[in-house]
């Protein structure tokens, strides 16, 4: 049975190649399509039109006018001819993710079909390998799920008082707790830049990080201000041992370092400030920072177990990277002792010789606690018990 259509007198400068495109649509390849039409010059424009989409077109006369038979071209006919799918004839399956991502594929749409001609674009982060999870849809979905607005999960308006030197010790550790979050929030953002849109999911929870920085350092600040303070003290030590973060240029031993070691070890500190808060709103945001906090070290620890499973060698680099951290900060005083006594005097409750003693203890406690955790996280990353320990005790005293 013969296809034809009329369109009658739309131009195809007014949208008649649609009317063109939906009939072959209905044809298989190598069927024809007679079109006729009353607009002046629509045959030479179909024409026109067919040898850029690939069709073959075959003009006629005849007593009412010209009939133009177009047959449909291949799959990869017209402008997509030298084209590649990006998630389907260059993968396997639709939406699989391939093992190196190509600089033709730019910021497609993973499974899009990319024309010919489409600039290259480069990223360096292109290699499956090297950022990928299987589970990174599922943390992003939790991370969308779980963000809260500073302006209504806290009570900014919760009426408390605090003595001078403790309200000094909050303000003291939420300094702290910003520059922290500010390298834990440029680490990520700079790799983000630097992953191929192919691997989106992991572009996704990527950004999420970042966001959930932005708004960690957002609450912290206004925890400090909440009572007419300014910022406490930042020291050499604590900028040098956030530095060597933002130095590494490696994505898994970034990684490694900021979210299983670092992140992990705040974790601690976030359930440790939430457990002394001496006010409802540092309470508040110590829970809700910690939940967060627990989501990064999720995709710390599934990408590099991922990737571990396939490069055992790894573990050599990680123990490295551990190393040489510890060597370049050796020469630096670690823990802000500002911050150290500040957790010391929250954990005590009241500055009276038993409370403060009581609070020492706990701090002690909370090291160990950190210490122990990092331990377990490396083992989980196949490291031997002892491997484990002795990198835990080479984390920065700084603790992120």
């Amino acid at each position: 049975m013969q296809t034809a259509i009329d369109i009658e007198a739309l131009g195809f400068d007014a949208g008649a190649h649609l009317l063109v495109k939906h009939a072959l649509l209905d044809v298989p390849v190598g069927a024809s399509v007679h079109v006729t039409g009353r607009s002046p010059g629509w045959d030479a424009q179909l024409a026109a039109w067919c040898r850029a989409q690939g069709h073959a077109c075959t003009l006629s006369a005849t007593d009412s006018g010209t009939v133009a038979v177009v047959t449909r071209g291949g799959a990869a006919a017209g402008r997509w001819r030298d084209a590649l799918a990006t998630g389907r004839s260059a993968i396997a399956a639709p939406d699989a993710v391939a093992a190196q991502a190509q600089p033709r594929w730019g910021l497609a749409a993973r499974g899009a079909t990319v024309e010919a001609g489409s600039p290259e674009m480069y990223f360096r982060l292109d290699r499956k390998e090297e950022v990928w999870t299987p589970r990174a849809a599922d943390l992003y979905a939790q991370a969308a799920a779980a963000q809260w607005d500073p302006e209504t999960a806290i009570d900014w308006h919760a009426e408390f008082t605090l003595p001078d030197v403790v309200e000094d010790a909050v303000v003291q550790v939420f300094t702290y707790m910003i520059e922290n979050e500010e390298a834990a929030l440029v680490v990520p953002a700079r790799f983000l830049g630097q992953v191929h849109p192919h691997y989106r999911e992991v572009q996704a929870v990527l950004a999420v990080q970042v966001a959930d920085e932005a708004r960690h350092i957002e609450v912290f600040t206004r925890r400090v201000r909440l009572k007419g303070r300014e910022p406490g003290l930042s020291t050499a030590g604590g900028q040098a041992s956030l530095k060597t973060l933002l130095d590494e240029t490696d994505f898994s031993v970034a990684g490694f370092l900021l979210s299983v070691l670092g992140e992990g070890t705040f974790v601690s500190l976030l359930q440790f400030l939430h457990a002394h808060a001496p006010d409802p709103v540092t309470r508040q945001i110590a829970r809700l920072a910690a939940r967060d906090e627990a989501r990064h070290v999720a995709f710390g620890m599934l990408h590099l177990a991922e990737r571990l499973e396939h490069e055992p060698a790894l573990r050599v680099r990680l123990a490295n990277a551990v190393q040489a951290r510890n060597d370049a900060l050796s020469a630096t005083s670690g823990l802000n002792e500002e911050v150290f006594d500040a957790l010391v005097l929250l954990a005590a409750g009241e500055f009276t010789p038993a409370a403060i003693a009581r609070g020492y203890t706990r701090v002690q406690e909370l090291m160990r606690d950190m210490a122990d955790g990092r331990q377990a996280r490396l083992e989980k990353l196949g490291f031997t018990s002892d491997a484990a320990r002795d990198l835990s005790a080479l984390h920065t005293r700084n603790f992120m």
